[in-house]
């Protein structure tokens, strides 16, 4: 068990942080047949237009969508400039007179009554993040988020949680869909397209840059979390429609979501096709230097149908120790281990229960969560962690390293 969770620890993490990884997932030869043949162009704050190679700005781009009902903007979840381009965007189709409306991957449809709230300004910032649980859905810090929080608030925009319960995605990893329990069945989708060829190669693509593990895996657990991939995708897809086809004709539901639900159109927009025949479009920000600062100059056209070029972005804003954990029974382990990160140079291990944070007890992801949101880079933290039978007190530098150039 704990070698599917460490699995799904690494595919959580290729699919919605690649962005800034090795360049081979930019040009893969899948997606739409008309734009996956030829490149697009990359431009530092200038956004591409793939099927034309135009270059726009934030304006020009609300009028080029002005038929779009579905827009779908990738991220990586702890880069500033990606929520950046999301606000942007926002801010733009709201001018140009657009009904916008927020899809959040970050909640379940289940939670909306908290954004309703919301939205009509009934709840502070610390009153919101405390009764959405905003810590214990997602986990990254507020400060990413909030100017897009903020701005719709301000101006009334609807938000919508379009993922499903977390616990259904984490039953569908461990026994597939097939095997949901009545109660689960009821939060996917009567369809979910299992068996798509470009998704798998994405899929495959997006491992190879983690360290090619997916050559250690069997064939058939591969395939397996492909399908709880396509069932995450089609989830968030069908959430989308129940909320367009509720809303006037004239609206546009922004989805903020992990690039790797985005990229390719064989994610979200693949799944969502099989209910919607609304127009529906992507965008993702493309740094424009990878991690090993090597300039990224274009991708495949078929990567999206608009990419914004932004700086690249070697470290997050705030700090995490760089260790994933699971969950079960009131104890919380490490599954997987970050290499070159503050918990691997700290001395953390697969398979320590971590109990405390400075001496607060930290038994869940919420809580844990709350207290590194309250940590900078610069910091000490004391880790409190059971390894076997020993408790052990693990100090932690909260030390970005410059990166030695190749």
């Amino acid at each position: 068990m704990t070698r599917v969770w460490f699995i799904a620890a690494a595919m959580s993490v290729s699919l919605s942080l690649f962005a800034q990884s090795g360049q081979k997932i930019f040009h893969l030869e899948i997606g739409d047949a008309q734009r996956r043949t030829r490149d697009a162009r990359v431009v530092l704050d200038g956004i591409t237009d793939t099927a034309t190679g135009e270059v726009l700005s934030a304006n020009q781009l609300a009028g080029r969508l002005r038929d779009t009902r579905l827009l779908l903007v990738g991220e990586s979840h702890t880069s500033v400039d990606f929520h950046r381009v999301q606000l942007r965007v926002i801010q733009a189709l709201q001018q140009s007179g657009r009904k916008v409306m927020i899809g959040l991957e970050m909640f379940p449809y289940t939670e909306q009554r908290s954004l309703d709230n919301w939205r009509d300004g009934l709840l502070t910032e610390e009153g919101f993040l405390t009764l959405a649980r905003w810590y214990e859905f997602w986990g990254y810090h507020w400060n990413y988020y909030s100017d897009i929080f903020l701005y719709a608030r301000d101006h009334r925009i609807p938000m919508y949680g379009v993922n499903t319960p977390r616990a259904v995605v984490t039953a569908v990893r461990q026994k597939g869909v097939d095997k949901l329990s009545e109660k689960d069945k009821q939060h996917v989708p009567p369809q979910i397209d299992i068996d798509s060829n470009d998704h798998l190669t994405f899929f495959k693509a997006s491992f190879d840059d983690e360290g090619s593990m997916h050559g250690r895996m069997p064939d058939s657990m591969l395939k397996g979390m492909q399908a709880a991939q396509a069932t995450w995708d089609a989830s968030m897809g069908y959430n989308s429609v129940k909320v367009l086809k509720a809303a006037p004709a004239d609206s546009i539901l922004v989805v903020l979501v992990g690039s790797g639900h985005v990229a390719y159109g064989v994610g979200i927009e693949h799944q969502a096709k099989q209910w919607f025949d609304g127009k529906i479009s992507t965008l993702i920000p493309v740094p424009v230097q990878d991690s090993d600062e090597k300039p990224v100059v274009n991708v495949k056209a078929s990567y999206a149908n608009f990419v914004w070029g932004i700086p690249p972005e070697h470290d997050s804003l705030y700090p995490s120790l760089g260790f994933s954990t699971t969950e079960s029974g009131g104890v919380r382990k490490i599954i997987a281990v970050e290499k070159d990160s503050v918990a691997g140079r700290s001395g953390f291990q697969v398979g320590d229960q971590v109990l405390a944070l400075d001496g607060i007890a930290a038994p869940d992801r919420e809580t844990w969560s709350r207290l590194m949101a309250a940590r900078n880079w610069g910091d000490t933290v004391v880790v409190t962690v059971k390894r076997g039978e020993a408790e052990l007190k693990i100090n932690a530098e909260l030390r970005r390293v410059v990166k030695e150039k190749k």
